[in-house]
């Protein structure tokens, strides 16, 4: 049978086959329709229709068994769930669709039953695994992905930068100070007790012993070992005076606040002598070993001591740098100014003082007067108003001690960092010079160069350790000048740390200051008013004041009812007496 090109059900032509040639008109009528090879019409199931084969019977047999019709809401492989396409598009124009599902709420039982004649559609059919509804059959619910637990954990925790999380903490505490040694020797030992967060300790919590001048050593060697940096100085020496009371307990909160300063910074933290003086069990051995590691522990250290080049003298600096100079003059006002308060705050400091002496010598003389009167009515009014006048000197020393701790310390601790400050910028002029005694040597060394090459060929030994010299000059020229570029901007970083935690500092003082003034003022009316209290009403039933004429009636008085005052005595009243 001969089917021309409009017969097709598939609506194509014969000749877009490329896989076997047509089969002639003779061969078509010679094999029958109802036997077709069992392997061809397998293979025909399976296949693409743009490969089909184009012989008549086997086109025929596919009728029942077509993947894909003009009217293709019979496919078998069609899209689940999705509406039925237009039957009025034309399909030559476009070409034919890969094979997909279609929606098989539409499918009759010739459809079924072909589907189920497709060699490998059961296997297909298996592995979807369709659900079928009372409208037939849906596609199985989309994968979702597992939901992330410690996802929103995350989100509401604060974030936190790398620096951050891995810049160690530090919580330093200096206490205990005591005296010891002999007459001659004696000094004031502290413990230093410190907790970390660093894993450069053995230890997150121990405890060591420290004098002062361990406190100075450490300072001392964190200004060699870092210029340029500003460190937190420890409080000056005093010879007289050194262990009184008062005197101690404001050197051992400098130190206190030195350290944590120094603990603070992100460089002098990771400093290998601070780590010797925070847990050092062996301190001056530890120093001792250090020192014979490395002779040039004097001045000389640093990073001058590696260039050979002497930087004594070096000449007057001239600065060069505009931002540098405002800093300095800036420095210099500031300087002078902190020490006018600080000679202010220890005026306020010494008058307090003498308020506490003043009310000490009133609270003597009270106690001797009332140890003289004969009248118990006025003697125990003047024995209480001389415990009062005490508890007033107690209360000035208090205050004096406290304003000393509060604003006082901060003060002299500002102006000895910019003592540090300066040595920083001392450090940055010895840098200068160091650079400019550079280029000096490299100009020598170049003249010596100059000299040999003008001498020719004779003198070749000599020119080659000139170019040598030269050579070695012109880098240490560069390293001195970066040297000096880089301690520029470290200053610059410092300085705006120095500003940044100078106002914290100041305005931590100040109100520090403040409430302990307004509570010492708080106190003192208090122990006032009870005073007056006592006047009235007496303290345990007893008036500091009880006319003769009622001393009688008051001892007679019960012991719940309170007795009447002075002033209320000389009114006359029906037997009730009140109180305040």
């Amino acid at each position: 049978m001969d089917l021309d090109a409009g017969d097709s059900p598939w609506g194509d032509e014969p000749s877009r086959s490329t896989n076997s040639p047509p089969p002639s008109k003779q061969e078509s009528q010679d094999q029958s329709p109802a036997q077709p090879a069992p392997s061809s019409a397998g293979s025909a199931e399976v296949r693409t229709p743009g490969r089909r084969p184009q012989r008549g019977t086997r086109k025929i047999s596919a009728q029942a068994t077509r993947l894909e019709a003009v009217d293709d809401t019979v496919d078998p492989l069609g899209p689940l769930g999705e509406s039925t396409p237009d039957l009025t598009t034309p399909v030559t124009e476009a070409a034919p669709a890969p094979p997909q599902k279609e929606s098989l709420a539409i499918r009759g039982p010739q459809s079924s039953s072909a589907f189920s004649q497709i060699p490998g559609a059961t296997g297909l059919a298996d592995s979807v695994d369709l659900e079928e509804d009372g409208s037939g059959f849906r596609r199985p619910p989309p994968v979702q992905p597992p939901a992330d637990v410690e996802g929103p954990k995350r989100q509401t925790q604060p974030s936190m930068s790398i620096e951050q999380a891995a810049k160690p903490s530090f919580d330093i505490t200096v206490g205990d100070p005591h005296k010891v040694g002999d007459l001659t020797s004696s000094h004031i030992v502290y413990q230093v007790r410190t907790k970390t967060t660093s894993k450069a300790y053995r230890q997150p919590e121990f405890a060591v012993s420290r004098r002062y001048r361990d406190f100075l050593w450490l300072y001392n060697s964190l200004h060699n070992n870092n210029p340029g940096v500003v460190v937190a100085p420890p409080p000056e020496k005093q010879a007289v005076g050194r262990f009184d009371t008062n005197f101690v307990e404001s050197r051992r909160a400098a130190l206190e606040r030195m350290l944590n300063k120094i603990a603070a910074h992100p460089i002098l933290q990771h400093d290998g002598d601070l780590k010797i003086f925070l847990e050092s069990e062996a301190f001056n051995v530890d120093i001792k070993n250090k020192e014979n590691r490395e002779p040039d522990l004097g001045q000389s250290k640093g990073m001058f001591s590696g260039f050979g080049i002497s930087v004594g003298g070096g000449g007057k600096f001239v600065e060069h740098d505009d931002w540098f100079h405002d800093r300095k003059v800036y420095l210099d006002a500031l300087e002078s100014q902190l020490k006018a308060l600080l000679k202010s705050m220890d005026t306020v400091v010494a008058q307090r003082k003498g308020l506490s002496e003043a009310a000490g010598d009133f609270s003597s003389s009270l106690h001797a007067l009332a140890a003289v009167e004969l009248s118990p009515a006025l003697a125990s009014p003047l024995d209480g108003l001389s415990e009062l006048q005490f508890r007033i000197k107690e209360l000035y020393e208090r205050q004096a001690q406290q304003d000393v701790l509060t604003l006082g310390i901060t003060i002299d601790e500002y102006i000895r960092l910019i003592g540090s400050v300066k040595t920083a910028f001392t450090q940055r002029q010895k840098a200068f010079h160091t650079w400019h005694a550079a280029e000096s040597d490299l100009q020598k060394r170049k003249n010596t160069q100059e000299k040999l090459l003008r001498q020719g060929k004779s003198q070749q030994d000599r020119l080659n350790q000139a170019n040598a010299d030269v050579a070695d000059a012109e880098r240490k020229v560069h390293q001195t000048r970066l040297l000096f570029e880089d301690m520029g901007r470290l200053m610059r970083n410092e300085l705006q740390r120095f500003e940044k935690e100078k106002v914290e500092d100041f305005k931590s003082g100040v109100e520090t200051f403040l409430e302990s003034a307004v509570e010492a003022q708080k106190e003192l009316i208090e122990l006032w008013e009870t005073f007056l209290l006592r006047l009235d009403a007496g303290e345990d039933g007893l008036p500091y004041y009880v006319p003769q004429s009622d001393a009688g009636q008051s001892e007679e008085a019960p012991a719940n009812e309170p007795t009447p005052s002075a002033s209320e005595s000389a009114v006359p009243t029906d037997g009730a007496s009140e109180t305040e």
